[in-house]
Order: C-alpha cells, then structure tokens, then sequence
C-alpha cells in the first residue's frame, strides 16, 4: 500500500466521487486510490442518498472523507457540491464504476507537469470486463451539437493516443481548479449526462486547451450505475445536448449546428419506434425546448466572455459527418473496429 500523505499542504488534487446505489463499486474504486503510487491526493465522495450508503466502506485515512445527500442531486451538483472548498490545484472527477490503475494518478500529474498550461486532462477508458477494448479516448464535439467517446468500442493496443481532444470524459478526468471555479463549474440544470461536455465547451472558450494522456489508464464499467435506470440517459442525452449547442456554439456556426442537430434528432426518434425510447426522446426535446429561456440567459454571459477566436471553436470541432459513426478523432485514420461498431446515439457517459 502506499504512503499515506497526511498534511493538505502536500496534496496537489481532490478526487470527486459521486456515488448513487453502489457501494460495490465505490469499494473497490477506494481500493484503487489506496494501491496508487501517487498518494499527495484527498478524497470526497458524494452519495445521493443510497439506499446501501452504510455498505461503503470509508478507510481510516485522513485524505478520505464523505458528504451525505438527503436526495439525488445528480452528478452535476453533486460533483460542484465535492469540489466545494477546495485549495488544491485540480479537481479531479472519478465516476465509482472507473478503476484507476496503480500509476493512474502519476502519469496525470506527470503530464500536467510537463504542460503546465494545459487546462484539462483525460484519460484512457478501458472496458471492464474487456481490457483489449477502448470505453474512451477523450470527448469530440460534432458540428451538429452531438459527442462522443473517441474510438468506443474499439480493439487497440498500447501505447494509447496521447495529445489534443476537444475535453476530457468526466469518468476520470483532471481540471485545473482555477478553470473549473472561473466557468462555474458543472451546469447543476443538466442532472447528469453530457454535463461534462458542456463544461469541457466551456473551458475551451475561456482558452483553456484539453489533453489527453495515454498512459493514465482506467477500466470502466460504462454506465454500470445509470443503465439500471431504463430510458433514463436517452432523456438526459437528448435535452442535455440541445442545451450544450445552444450555450455555447458561437452565433456564426450555430445555425448549422441547429440545423444538422435537428436532422439527427428526427434520424434517432424514427430508429427508436418500437424500442421503447421513442417516449424518453419526445419527452427530452420537450423539456429541452421548455428551458432555452434559461440557457439563453447563460449563453450571454458564455459568450461574453469568450477568449476562444471563431476559427479556433472552428478546429476544435469535427466537420466529417462520418465520425458521427465511427466515433473517431478528427484528422486520423479510422483504428481497427470491434466485432461490434458503434452507431450514433444521445447515452455519451
């Protein structure tokens, strides 16, 4: 086990868990965090109210500490609610169904060293129960306002993409807190799904660029929470993307964002008849439509505020409709695919 870093002064990040129903899970992240070879980190997890709160188990360590919800409040405020406070450099977010591997915490902190103007990093999703194959490669951000987990589903071997991406999946993601406090933070309105988007499209028009770092591994569960939950990240997909094209695509670009988003909206609910979704996706354009008067009223301020140039919001999107299929990266070959390839859909987290 490793050295146990006892003084806040010696800590360079916090680890954000949220946790809804799934001491399991967070169990066995704790373990994780316990074996990492970098330990200057604390430690907060947020539970939402579990019915099986009492079954995690909190070890006897002074970087690690617990807030109780009375009700769900989502990932969103739950994660603003666990970086509250907070003096250390980054605030890391580590969803409790993603197991950091034992150098998971060096070589993010060995990159954010070495580029120490760097605003955000991610880290390479490995499914759980399939190592061979990728859950995440970073976030990309599509013209027509809809994202995805770069090269999912994928079989890759090592040495995983390292460099450039749009924002980092907050699954296992590091932010510099002065970014993450000067933005606001996760938008509370979106619940959870795509709010890490949103937040990442945030950063990047403040001028904070997003890397990602190859070698800070973990392995996902993919949805091992939310997917117990039915149509639950379709709705959330659904409105959740609306209001993250609408905040922050910059007027120039937004009515081809709104008219290619609206074309894939139509594409999604036909695919779904008969699936069981269809309702999830009325109901997620409804209450998308119903809350542009709020996410208008935010946009000003976003926009306001934006240091990004149009040509770099420009490049910093993928133009090919075809990634919206393959789920690839901007300017690379496609990777070789899985037995089972992706397809476009709303779920990103």
């Amino acid at each position: 086990m490793s050295h146990i870093v006892d003084g806040a002064n010696d800590r360079h990040s916090r680890i954000i868990i949220v946790s809804f129903n799934c001491a399991d899970f967070v169990n066995r992240v704790i373990g994780c965090l316990l074996d990492q070879t970098d330990p200057a980190f604390e430690v907060v997890i947020v539970d939402n109210a579990s019915k099986d709160v009492d079954g995690i188990a909190l070890p006897a360590d002074p970087r690690f500490s617990m807030v109780r919800m009375d009700s769900n409040v989502g990932f969103a405020k739950a994660n603003n609610i666990g970086a509250a406070g907070a003096t250390v450099p980054w605030i890391v977010t580590l969803n409790p169904d993603a197991f950091p591997r034992r150098d998971w915490m060096e070589r993010l902190q060995a990159a954010a060293h070495a580029q120490p103007d760097v605003a955000m990093f991610g880290s390479t999703q490995l499914f759980s129960h399939d190592p061979r194959m990728i859950d995440g490669e970073g976030d990309q951000y599509s013209i027509f306002g809809f994202a995805w987990r770069v090269n999912y589903r994928r079989m890759l071997k090592p040495p995983y993409y390292s460099g450039a991406v749009f924002s980092p999946c907050a699954a296992a993601a590091m932010y510099r807190r002065d970014y993450f406090e000067a933005v606001g933070g996760f938008d509370e309105d979106f619940f959870c799904y795509c709010e890490d988007v949103d937040l990442g499209f945030r950063i990047r028009l403040s001028g904070g660029p997003a890397v990602q770092v190859g070698d800070a591994v973990v392995e996902h569960v993919s949805s091992g929470v939310s997917k117990q939950y039915g149509t639950f990240a379709q709705y959330h997909g659904v409105r959740n993307l609306v209001w993250t094209m609408v905040k922050n695509m910059p007027l120039p670009l937004l009515p081809l964002a709104f008219a290619g988003h609206s074309l894939l909206v139509v594409y999604l609910v036909f695919r779904s008849l008969g699936s069981g979704r269809t309702g999830a996706i009325g109901r997620g354009i409804r209450d998308a439509l119903c809350g542009l008067p709020g996410m208008i009223a935010k946009r000003r301020t976003i926009q306001r505020d934006r240091k990004a140039t149009l040509g770099e919001v420009a490049g910093m999107i993928a133009w090919n409709p075809l990634l919206l299929k393959t789920r690839g990266r901007p300017g690379c070959s496609l990777s070789r695919r899985s037995d089972q390839p992706p397809s476009v859909g709303v779920e990103k987290a």
